[in-house]
């Protein structure tokens, strides 16, 4: 593997959608990684990832902890949806997404969220964004 970060995205969005509550608010096709305002809504969009490397493990394997930063979109009328939403995803991830054949999820923060206006009022979404931070190891 050469990115740990997409591991660890593709391992999130895999818990996300392998989650009932996840899915029977927000569709599998909307849940993905991408540009950060959305098409089509509801939506949940991994946005881009940071990497430190922390170094070398027993048995071939590298450590590092990765962040990325979650995107919950709905239309401002849903703005209870847009939560409802937030506390599925926080229900998928409260212990962290699956390990991996590819990458282990060694340690896990709880994700912490900040809810945001759109900034452009005549589009009337609700905004959260979701910061996910892991440290993980996988085998060279």
């Amino acid at each position: 593997m050469i990115d740990p970060a997409l591991a660890f995205q593709t391992a999130v969005r895999s818990t996300l959608i392998g989650s009932p509550a996840v899915v029977a608010l927000v569709t599998p096709e909307n849940i993905r990684a991408g540009a950060v305002r959305p098409e089509r809504l509801p939506s949940v969009v991994l946005g881009d990832a940071r990497t430190e490397y922390l170094g070398r493990a027993a048995g071939s394997q590298r450590v590092a902890r990765v962040f990325i930063t979650l995107h919950i979109w709905a239309q401002e009328d849903g703005a209870d949806t847009a939560r409802m939403i937030g506390a599925a995803v926080h229900g998928a991830l409260e212990f962290g997404p699956k390990d991996t054949p590819e990458l282990i999820v060694d340690e896990w923060h709880a994700p912490s969220t900040v809810w945001l206006r759109d900034p452009k009022p005549e589009l009337s979404l609700t905004h959260g964004a979701m910061v996910l931070e892991a440290v993980v190891r996988w085998r060279v």
